[in-house]
Protein backbone atom coordinates (compact mmCIF):
# COMPACT_ATOMS: atom_id res chain seq x y z
CA UNK A 1 0.00 0.00 0.00
CA UNK A 2 1.06 3.31 -1.02
CA UNK A 3 0.47 7.03 0.67
CA UNK A 4 0.84 9.92 -1.62
CA UNK A 5 1.26 13.50 -0.36
CA UNK A 6 1.81 15.96 -2.38
CA UNK A 7 4.54 14.36 -4.60
CA UNK A 8 6.16 12.14 -1.86
CA UNK A 9 5.50 8.55 -1.44
CA UNK A 10 6.02 7.06 1.74
CA UNK A 11 5.41 2.96 2.70
CA UNK A 12 3.78 2.19 5.93
CA UNK A 13 4.93 -0.12 8.41
CA UNK A 14 8.74 1.15 7.56
CA UNK A 15 10.08 3.32 10.10
CA UNK A 16 12.87 6.22 9.60
CA UNK A 17 14.93 8.28 11.98
CA UNK A 18 14.88 12.28 10.53
CA UNK A 19 16.82 14.28 12.95
CA UNK A 20 15.20 18.20 14.21
CA UNK A 21 18.09 20.55 12.65
CA UNK A 22 17.79 21.74 16.76
CA UNK A 23 19.55 18.94 17.60
CA UNK A 24 21.86 18.50 14.81
CA UNK A 25 22.84 22.04 15.35
CA UNK A 26 23.76 21.23 19.46
CA UNK A 27 25.47 17.76 18.15
CA UNK A 28 27.48 19.95 16.30
CA UNK A 29 28.24 22.55 19.11
CA UNK A 30 29.36 20.18 21.71
CA UNK A 31 31.19 18.60 18.98
CA UNK A 32 33.18 21.77 18.31
CA UNK A 33 33.48 22.65 21.77
CA UNK A 34 34.98 19.04 22.99
CA UNK A 35 37.72 19.59 19.71
CA UNK A 36 38.85 22.86 20.99
CA UNK A 37 40.40 22.01 24.79
CA UNK A 38 37.26 23.72 26.17
CA UNK A 39 37.13 22.14 29.99
CA UNK A 40 34.88 23.74 33.04
CA UNK A 41 37.54 26.08 35.32
CA UNK A 42 38.49 23.74 37.92
CA UNK A 43 40.38 24.55 41.03
CA UNK A 44 43.28 27.05 41.55
CA UNK A 45 46.74 26.09 42.28
CA UNK A 46 47.64 28.90 44.84
CA UNK A 47 51.99 28.66 45.79
CA UNK A 48 51.10 28.71 49.02
CA UNK A 49 49.35 26.14 51.86
CA UNK A 50 47.98 28.97 54.33
CA UNK A 51 47.04 32.89 54.00
CA UNK A 52 45.53 35.31 56.24
CA UNK A 53 42.83 37.67 54.66
CA UNK A 54 43.25 41.53 56.61
CA UNK A 55 40.32 43.39 55.92
CA UNK A 56 37.77 45.75 57.14
CA UNK A 57 35.58 43.66 60.03
CA UNK A 58 32.08 44.33 57.29
CA UNK A 59 34.24 43.53 53.96
CA UNK A 60 31.58 41.44 51.90
CA UNK A 61 34.55 41.33 49.09
CA UNK A 62 36.55 39.31 51.75
CA UNK A 63 34.15 37.16 52.94
CA UNK A 64 33.53 36.35 49.00
CA UNK A 65 37.28 36.04 48.37
CA UNK A 66 37.35 33.10 51.62
CA UNK A 67 34.49 31.61 50.02
CA UNK A 68 36.43 31.47 46.85
CA UNK A 69 39.81 30.12 48.16
CA UNK A 70 38.15 27.61 50.18
CA UNK A 71 36.23 26.06 47.57
CA UNK A 72 38.40 26.64 44.71
CA UNK A 73 41.86 25.77 45.64
CA UNK A 74 44.11 23.87 48.72
CA UNK A 75 44.89 26.65 50.49
CA UNK A 76 43.57 27.16 53.87
CA UNK A 77 42.80 30.51 55.12
CA UNK A 78 44.18 31.51 58.68
CA UNK A 79 42.68 32.83 61.86
CA UNK A 80 45.84 34.78 62.40
CA UNK A 81 48.53 36.07 61.08
CA UNK A 82 50.96 34.20 62.75
CA UNK A 83 49.77 30.64 61.66
CA UNK A 84 49.67 31.49 57.84
CA UNK A 85 52.17 31.28 55.32
CA UNK A 86 51.10 34.64 53.47
CA UNK A 87 48.73 37.68 54.38
CA UNK A 88 46.46 39.19 51.94
CA UNK A 89 46.39 42.93 53.19
CA UNK A 90 42.84 44.51 51.52
CA UNK A 91 44.21 47.90 51.83
CA UNK A 92 41.10 49.67 50.33
CA UNK A 93 37.53 48.97 48.76
CA UNK A 94 35.94 52.04 47.21
CA UNK A 95 32.47 52.21 45.28
CA UNK A 96 32.32 54.97 43.06
CA UNK A 97 29.88 56.51 41.02
CA UNK A 98 30.02 59.49 38.49
CA UNK A 99 27.96 61.53 35.47
CA UNK A 100 28.43 59.97 32.64
CA UNK A 101 26.04 62.29 30.16
CA UNK A 102 22.79 64.18 30.64
CA UNK A 103 19.93 64.75 28.81
CA UNK A 104 18.60 67.59 26.93
CA UNK A 105 16.72 69.15 29.88
CA UNK A 106 19.53 68.04 32.24
CA UNK A 107 18.52 65.23 33.84
CA UNK A 108 21.31 62.76 34.68
CA UNK A 109 20.94 59.75 31.74
CA UNK A 110 23.80 57.84 32.50
CA UNK A 111 26.20 56.69 34.80
CA UNK A 112 29.26 54.92 35.17
CA UNK A 113 30.04 52.97 38.39
CA UNK A 114 33.38 52.18 39.46
CA UNK A 115 34.67 49.66 41.79
CA UNK A 116 38.34 49.51 43.36
CA UNK A 117 39.70 46.66 45.58
CA UNK A 118 43.67 48.16 46.73
CA UNK A 119 45.70 44.91 48.34
CA UNK A 120 49.06 43.57 48.77
CA UNK A 121 50.65 40.41 49.43
CA UNK A 122 53.56 40.03 52.29
CA UNK A 123 55.03 37.12 53.98
CA UNK A 124 55.70 37.19 57.94
CA UNK A 125 59.46 38.64 57.27
CA UNK A 126 57.54 41.49 55.38
CA UNK A 127 58.77 40.29 52.00
CA UNK A 128 56.32 41.44 49.27
CA UNK A 129 55.56 39.04 46.81
CA UNK A 130 53.06 41.68 45.10
CA UNK A 131 53.33 45.15 45.77
CA UNK A 132 49.94 47.75 46.21
CA UNK A 133 48.10 46.79 43.79
CA UNK A 134 44.62 47.94 42.12
CA UNK A 135 41.51 46.22 40.94
CA UNK A 136 39.22 49.13 38.91
CA UNK A 137 36.25 47.20 37.18
CA UNK A 138 34.01 49.82 35.54
CA UNK A 139 30.10 49.69 34.25
CA UNK A 140 27.79 52.05 32.72
CA UNK A 141 24.01 52.00 33.12
CA UNK A 142 21.17 54.40 32.05
CA UNK A 143 19.06 56.24 34.49
CA UNK A 144 15.73 56.62 34.53
CA UNK A 145 13.84 59.65 36.83
CA UNK A 146 10.49 57.56 36.46
CA UNK A 147 12.10 54.16 37.14
CA UNK A 148 14.11 55.02 40.14
CA UNK A 149 13.56 52.58 42.22
CA UNK A 150 14.62 49.90 39.57
CA UNK A 151 17.35 51.42 39.05
CA UNK A 152 18.51 51.47 42.65
CA UNK A 153 18.61 47.79 42.56
CA UNK A 154 20.39 47.09 38.95
CA UNK A 155 23.09 49.69 40.37
CA UNK A 156 23.27 47.30 43.59
CA UNK A 157 23.46 44.52 40.81
CA UNK A 158 26.18 45.46 39.10
CA UNK A 159 28.30 46.90 41.95
CA UNK A 160 27.72 42.90 43.44
CA UNK A 161 28.93 41.48 39.63
CA UNK A 162 31.43 44.06 40.16
CA UNK A 163 32.58 42.49 43.40
CA UNK A 164 32.51 38.61 42.13
CA UNK A 165 34.88 39.52 39.00
CA UNK A 166 37.36 41.38 41.20
CA UNK A 167 37.47 38.00 43.28
CA UNK A 168 37.99 36.28 40.47
CA UNK A 169 40.73 38.46 39.08
CA UNK A 170 42.55 38.51 42.49
CA UNK A 171 42.24 34.90 42.97
CA UNK A 172 44.30 34.83 39.33
CA UNK A 173 46.76 36.98 40.55
CA UNK A 174 47.13 35.21 42.99
CA UNK A 175 47.61 32.13 41.40
CA UNK A 176 50.02 33.98 39.32
CA UNK A 177 52.23 35.19 42.48
CA UNK A 178 55.93 33.87 43.26
CA UNK A 179 56.08 32.43 46.20
CA UNK A 180 59.31 31.46 47.77
CA UNK A 181 58.78 27.89 50.15
CA UNK A 182 61.50 27.62 52.85
CA UNK A 183 64.62 25.20 51.93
Amino acid sequence: MKLKFGSRSCRTGGLSFIPHPSTLILLAAALLLSACGFKLRGETTLPFETMYVQAAPASQFAVQLKRAVIAGSQTKIADSQKEAQVTLQIIDELREKSILSLSGTGRVSEFQLRYRVSYRLYDGKATEYIPTSEIVLRRDFSFNDQAALSKESEELLLYRDMQADAVQQLMRRLQAAKFQTKS
